[in-house]
């Protein structure tokens, strides 16, 4: 069976090799009246990717197919979407209300919320299972279905459907823009959209790394200073200087928590958004001074994807990202490769085409 009975993709099997991958036949849940069929064409890889299938996160539902970047041309459309039809080019992405607005948030129900489980490895109330972009055709809802602006294209803006969201959300929901200074620790997958999105929005932006290694990357994707914290005493400068921190740093190891709320202005927040799996370790007495606080972002809603493709394509944004052709090599390689932190600074699956016939 095929096309629309059957979709194609590459799944994992082992969390221990998380990294190997073999093509798959799967049936997509029942298609619905509001639901839209993708063909896909580019999909991101991501770091909740390998976090996923290698079980950091929890034990993954095997067989495991990942990916929540996706780019494609629409194929299908149920009779009651009105916001999209065929042959529009949209991105499906990993996608949360998270504000309270919606019904469940306001219910706290975690067993079943449609507004996040359109991604992967998860399942519907009637057992249906979700399936990512590593395949050829992607089923969802309306609603997490986006046009993508004219001037984006298809492998620049895959990544940003996650990892773009997951740093514009915290800036829009913080107020940040002209007299506003942000601090962005890390310059990877994550920081470097965060940085063009601060910079988009009129913020002074300061890059906050471990040394100078990315300083010209940083300063070309917008940072109008840059903050190495090897040095001693990197903070004693800048306190109280921050309206906001976002922190994509993917890892807490040598991590002080503390130097970077002194960093804060008096009511400042510090976002983590790069989800480590280890621990972070803070000292309560370090929030007193500033009266600060600590939080995370919990990717964005439907509004706030829509503005920052907005945002991306009046200002230029696109990820910078190295195009991997989908197949087996090529997920095992792009999967380790973003594992060692060996890639600037995003991963696309594109030549679809070549590998689904």
């Amino acid at each position: 069976m095929a096309y629309p009975d059957t979709f194609e993709g590459f799944a994992v099997h082992d969390p221990s090799k998380w990294s190997e991958v073999k093509k798959i036949q799967f049936t997509p849940r029942p298609f619905q009246e509001d639901d839209v069929d993708i063909k896909i064409e580019a999909c991101g890889i991501c770091s909740s990717d390998i976090h996923t299938i290698s079980g950091g996160w929890g034990q993954p539902k095997l067989p495991s197919i990942v990916g929540h970047e996706i780019v494609g041309t629409v194929v299908r459309v149920g009779s009651k979407v009105d916001n999209i039809k065929v042959g529009d080019t949209v991105g499906m992405g990993a996608m949360c209300w998270a504000d309270l607005t919606c019904d469940v948030c306001k219910s706290k129900n975690e067993n079943y919320c449609p507004n996040w489980i359109d991604t992967y490895d998860d399942a519907y109330p009637d057992g249906s299972r979700t399936y990512g972009g590593y395949s050829n055709y992607a089923r969802c809802n309306k609603e997490f279905a986006f046009k993508i602006p004219k001037g984006l294209s298809v492998e620049g803006v895959a990544p940003m459907l996650c990892a773009g969201i997951t740093t514009y959300s915290p800036l829009k929901r913080n107020n940040i823009g002209p007299g506003k200074k942000v601090g962005v620790v890390g310059i990877g997958g994550l920081g470097h959209f965060a940085l063009q999105f601060a910079k988009a929005l009129g913020a002074e932006v300061y890059a906050i790394s471990r040394n100078d290694k990315k300083k010209a990357d940083a300063l070309k994707l917008g940072a109008d200073y840059f903050i190495e914290t090897e040095k001693e005493g990197w903070n004693l400068p800048y306190k109280y200087k921050f309206d906001l921190i976002i922190s994509t740093a993917n890892s807490s190891q040598n991590f002080d928590l503390d130097a970077y709320v002194s960093t804060l202005n008096i009511g400042a927040k510090f976002v983590s958004v790069g989800l480590p799996e280890d621990k972070m370790e803070m000292n309560a007495g370090s929030f007193i001074k500033n009266g600060c606080y600590f939080g995370s972002s919990h990717l964005g809603n439907r509004e706030e994807m829509k503005e920052m493709l907005e945002l991306a394509a009046e200002k230029g944004i696109e990820a910078w990202y190295e195009p991997i052709s989908i197949s087996q090599e090529g997920i095992k390689n792009g999967l380790e490769k973003l594992h060692r932190n060996d890639v600037k600074y995003r991963f696309t699956l594109t030549n679809y085409g070549k590998q689904f016939e």
